[in-house]
């Protein structure tokens, strides 16, 4: 039976995987796709921007189940049997329906345990991995700290009760390196030919000599170039070298951080700016890693998506409010100590809302 071809989407915090994902699912040509998506958070913002782009709906923009799979408990290289295997299991049986799949890992995921697992029984009869595909972020290379935030993306790991690695950053960033099939210098619109030259020089370094380097803006690249690469990873990629393949490495272990929701009602007197102002107050505030979910701006007929990976945030308009739907704002926000009651008081704060009003929403 013909083998369904896997992407795997790899890459640190920032670094431009969802909207790689976002540009492929937007561009697919009637390619019947399914997504897996390694979230962190108590709301599944990556599903929700993903439906956007109408994965998972039919022609009448009706979610149907099937095409989006969220893994919401886990590093997926850590929680390959307990999360990804069922879901593989439930693609086997629909086969017939998908053209191909797409997965986005975590920032932290070690590429390695997951492209090893495509050789259990069960699922190489059904799939191959077409290709392993990393995104560099280029600018935070070409200063030497792999990721926009590199505290962030370092702390990080500390977001997964599952998380079982914990390795430098210079050896998650060679073990994501070394496992590619293709490897998509990003961001390349803020480097200049020098920088760009640099930090290619760095990952060639690092990479198997096949392996191609792609320059890129926003991911927008041609389809022929991230699809039907037929790498098939899975027959080669214990020849890879990595750190921390293993769950029994000495250096395996994790700590907890805290994930909570802020939100605010459609009735806050918010714009783009004031509620992008009001989530960098709580970044500055508090030990904020990441940032991210939506927000219904008065007067807007269209969901504002609202990213933050540090300092920096990137916001843009992904589909309009649906008929019936209830409209509001809700934001994830991972780091460490946080307070999920204080923050919501702060943001309600920064935002001008009064206490009554926050009460109101809060009651509703």
């Amino acid at each position: 039976m013909r083998k369904i071809p896997v992407t795997v989407i790899t890459g640190f915090l920032g670094s431009g995987k969802t909207t790689l994902l976002r540009h492929i699912l937007s561009n697919n040509n009637g390619l019947r796709v399914a997504v897996i998506v390694n979230e962190f958070g108590e709301l599944g913002i990556d599903g929700e921007i993903l439906k956007g782009c109408g994965i998972g709906c039919d022609d009448n923009g009706q979610e149907t189940e099937g095409q989006l799979y969220e893994l919401a408990n886990g590093c997926l290289c850590c929680t390959v049997q307990e999360e990804f295997f069922p879901v593989m299991e439930a693609l086997v049986e629909r086969r017939d329906q998908i053209d191909h799949v797409l997965i986005e890992t975590s920032g932290l995921a070690l590429p390695k345990p997951l492209v090893q697992a495509f050789n259990w029984p069960s699922i190489r009869n059904s799939f191959t991995v077409d290709a392993v595909i990393t995104v560099v972020d280029g600018p935070a290379a070409a200063r030497g700290q792999f990721a926009e935030d590199p505290v962030a993306v370092d702390e990080q790991r500390k977001a997964d009760p599952n998380l079982d690695h914990e390795s430098p950053l210079h050896e998650l960033f060679e073990d994501q390196l070394s496992a590619a099939d293709l490897v998509i210098l990003n961001k390349t619109d803020l480097l200049d030919d020098a920088a760009q030259a640099s930090v290619s020089a760095l990952i060639r370094d690092e990479l198997p000599s096949h392996v191609k380097i792609v320059p890129a803006s926003n991911g927008n690249l041609d389809l022929s170039v991230l699809l039907g690469l037929n790498s098939a990873s899975e027959e080669t990629i214990d020849q890879r070298h990595d750190h921390h393949g293993s769950a029994d490495d000495a250096d395996h272990h994790h700590d907890e951080f805290d994930s909570v929701m802020v939100s605010a009602s459609l009735m806050a007197p918010a714009s783009r700016d004031s509620v992008i102002a009001a989530l960098s107050q709580l970044v500055q505030n508090h030990t904020i890693y990441r940032a991210k979910g939506f927000a219904a701006l008065p007067g807007a007929p269209m969901r504002l998506v609202i990213q933050g990976v540090g300092k920096r945030f990137d916001s843009y308009f992904d589909r309009h409010w649906r008929d019936g739907e209830a409209r509001g704002s809700r934001f994830v926000l991972i780091g460490e100590d946080l307070d999920a009651d204080q923050l919501q008081r702060e943001f309600d704060a920064a935002l001008g809302v009064s206490a009554t009003s926050a009460t109101s929403t809060a009651a509703a």
